[in-house]
């Protein structure tokens, strides 16, 4: 049942992006970020596994966060990738939880960015798309299209 609601929540939002140019600019700002977190780590997910874009991602893994985790780096960048795809579907279903925890992906992956020399850049540029994420999903309980809870006939509003 919640997934049927997920579902016709999408298709709303959809539909607002097909007739982007007649919904105010507050909810335009909404979509606009919302269908950029369900891109991004849709891209970075399937590019992870499939390496279409780049095929060192292992580069991008700091040496401590390889000692921490279990298996090669190139065990990590897959697991990262399954992740990735599963925050994008998050994101696209239940977008106020799902920017939420795309931003702390991404404060993870910045915190691996920093501790490679010459990486502080992009370091910073995976924070600012961290604090987009959470302005999404906060924007997310205005704009986000949800069903109306189910009441009782004759139970107030």
């Amino acid at each position: 049942m919640a997934l049927t609601h997920a579902w016709h929540d999408m298709r709303d939002e959809m539909h607002d992006l097909a007739t982007f140019n007649r919904v105010d600019a507050a909810r335009q700002a909404y979509l606009g970020l919302w269908a950029t977190f369900i891109a991004v780590p849709l891209l970075f997910g399937l590019d992870k596994l499939f390496g279409f874009m780049t095929d060192n991602w292992e580069g991008y893994l700091a040496t401590w966060a390889n000692d921490v985790l279990p298996g090669t780096a190139s065990d990590a960048v897959m697991w990262f990738g399954i992740i990735e795809l599963a925050l994008a579907a998050c994101v696209a279903l239940v977008p106020r939880v799902g920017g939420d925890l795309f931003a702390l992906w991404m404060l993870l992956g910045a915190c691996s960015l920093f501790a490679i020399d010459g990486m502080a850049h992009l370091a910073i540029g995976v924070l600012a798309l961290g604090l987009c994420a959470l302005a999404m999903a906060r924007m997310s309980t205005a704009y986000h299209h949800t069903e109306p809870a189910h009441r009782a006939p004759g139970e107030a509003v």
